[in-house]
């Protein structure tokens, strides 16, 4: 890595990607949307646009707005299995996006159609052998999150995967889970990544659209009123410990699978797929991650629970994904102000260091 005197921050991944800084602002559906993407990028970090919530018109749109936003790069953000991807990676490169990052490991053949055409791949880990896997198929990069990351997770800290992934494959690592500042940007380079993934602090900013009332449930968070759940679609979720989630922790069965068939319905209706689709989408998730019909029936509930809280700023029927990190976050600067400021802390950090 190096500093030129520009003030850019010279890492594999800023090479790779033509960013500024070695900082990517990760896809969260209803939240990573144009405005906050573009203040990302104009900040100089990789501002990632989240797709899943979006139909194919929606992405088309908002990758267009980005675009009237910043010159500068951005990706895109993709589910892998699902039924439109080849449409949604048609719009990435018609449009000249710069990355394209996935949720799920794409096929090698996803990953080739992306790289003939100059898009940067980035999958997103959780496991050694899923970076191998990727990196064997061509992917240009892997993000690798470890147990403290917001959403989705593991159980396998970010300081225990991190380096097991830097040490297996030959291209750039970038950490995600548990990072918010510059003191844990030089930690990750000392590792060997070559950038850090953030989500919760780039969602903590006045340039995101979260509702402020929802913000300030973040804000008010510690450490441990941040949990683990199984209960909203079957799969280890980190969020927010909420009167919403002890409810649907206590849910029986029935109940469960009746609010999933709700959210289901409202999501079709809302991205405009098909009840076909849905279904071919439930098989590629319950392929790709052996899971059972209620777990898939169950994975209906997130994006409608984070909506309520995302978009609507009601907490008491939706769910708030967040970092172990939201406990130590206790401001809302814009994405300028928060970059400027990692930089800032990074650099000090590593003239701190004995030589």
């Amino acid at each position: 890595m190096s500093a030129p005197g520009d003030g850019a921050f010279v890492t594999p991944l800023t090479e790779l990607t033509g960013v500024r800084y070695p900082i990517v602002q990760t896809g969260m559906g209803w939240v990573a949307g144009p405005r906050l993407v573009s203040a990302s990028a104009d900040a100089g970090a990789l501002g990632i646009l989240a797709s899943a919530t979006m139909s194919v018109e929606q992405l088309r749109a908002a990758v267009r707005e980005v675009k009237s936003r910043t010159d500068a790069p951005f990706g895109v953000n993709l589910r892998a299995d699902a039924g439109d991807a080849a449409d949604r990676v048609r719009i990435i490169v018609d449009e000249g996006v710069r990355v394209a990052s996935f949720a799920l490991a794409p096929s090698k053949e996803l990953i080739a159609r992306l790289k003939d055409a100059g898009v940067v791949v980035i999958p997103s880990v959780g496991a050694r052998r899923h970076a191998e896997k990727v990196a064997a198929w061509g992917a240009d990069a892997v993000m690798v999150q470890g147990g403290e990351g917001g959403g989705h997770t593991g159980n396998v800290a970010t300081s225990v995967l991190l380096p097991q992934v830097v040490d297996a494959v030959g291209i750039p690592v970038i950490a995600a889970g548990g990072f918010h500042d510059g003191r844990g940007l030089v930690a990750a380079l000392a590792y060997g990544a070559a950038g850090i993934g953030m989500g919760t602090r780039f969602l903590l900013t006045s340039d995101s659209t979260v509702p402020a009332e929802v913000k300030a449930k973040y804000l008010a968070a510690t450490v441990k009123d941040v949990t683990v759940t199984t209960k909203v679609d079957g799969m280890p979720h980190r969020m927010l410990r909420t009167a919403m989630v002890d409810s649907l922790e206590r849910a029986g069965r029935v109940t469960s699978s009746l609010r999933a068939l709700r959210h289901a319905a409202a999501f079709r209706k809302e991205t405009g797929a098909s009840w076909p689709r849905l279904v071919r989408d439930g098989l590629a998730m319950k392929h790709g991650k052996e899971l059972t019909w209620g777990q898939v029936l169950l994975a209906a509930n997130t994006p409608m629970l984070l909506k309520a809280s995302m978009v609507e700023g009601r907490t008491d029927i939706g769910v708030m994904a967040s970092g172990q990190v939201a406990g130590l976050i206790d401001d809302l600067p814009s994405c300028t102000e928060l970059v400027g400021r990692i930089m800032n802390e990074a650099q000090a950090a590593l003239k701190s260091l004995p030589r």
